[in-house]
């Protein structure tokens, strides 16, 4: 009975997944089609910034069932802006995932704390001049990372959930308080 029971929804998952792919394929399937499919992309997320430079302060709904808002990703690319030069760059989304995961393993949903989002390749020159610390194809040139820390959180802490979550860099700067987080490959220092 069991093995029946196991076939028939192998067979199941089997067509399931056929059509699921013909329809993503075929361009048939939304992205709000694909959230209500699969419960865990439905619900708001969001996330609240403190950028340390220009003290400037945001608060986005950066996600709904399964769509990212527009609007507050152009915010989000905004508020990570090189502070140097003012350059904005759009920013990886999935970075905006980052940091919303993060924050909900270490049940902290204060601001986040900016030292530094984008930078321009010019800053980041001027910058890796500066400090053996500043690597000179950094992933913030790219739109890809953001120096980050979090009030009540350690920065140990922060690092670690970083680190463990394997979804990119994760570096870390006690001297200079902060860890670095990206979306590039998985790596850590």
């Amino acid at each position: 009975m069991t093995q029946t029971v196991n076939n028939a929804r192998r067979t199941f998952l089997k067509y399931s997944f056929a059509a699921f792919t013909a329809a993503a394929a075929t361009g048939s399937l939304t992205t709000r089609a694909f959230a209500a499919a699969v419960p865990h992309l439905s619900g708001v997320r969001s996330l609240a910034f403190h950028n340390l430079h220009t003290d400037e302060r945001l608060r986005i709904d950066y996600w709904r069932d399964g769509q990212y808002d527009a609007g507050a990703y152009a915010k989000f690319n905004h508020i990570l802006r090189d502070h140097y030069s003012g350059d904005e760059h759009p920013m990886d989304p999935r970075l905006m995932d980052l940091l919303h995961d993060i924050q909900q393993r270490v049940h902290n949903d204060r601001p986040i704390e900016i030292i530094s989002g984008y930078r321009s390749p010019k800053t980041n020159m001027m910058l890796a001049s500066l400090s053996d610390g500043v690597a000179k194809n950094s992933y913030h040139t790219k739109g890809m990372a953001t120096d980050i820390r979090l009030d009540g959180t350690p920065l140990t802490t922060l690092y670690h959930t970083a680190e463990n979550m394997r979804r990119g860099g994760a570096g870390f700067y006690p001297d200079s308080r902060f860890v670095h987080v990206d979306v590039g490959p998985v790596r850590t220092w």
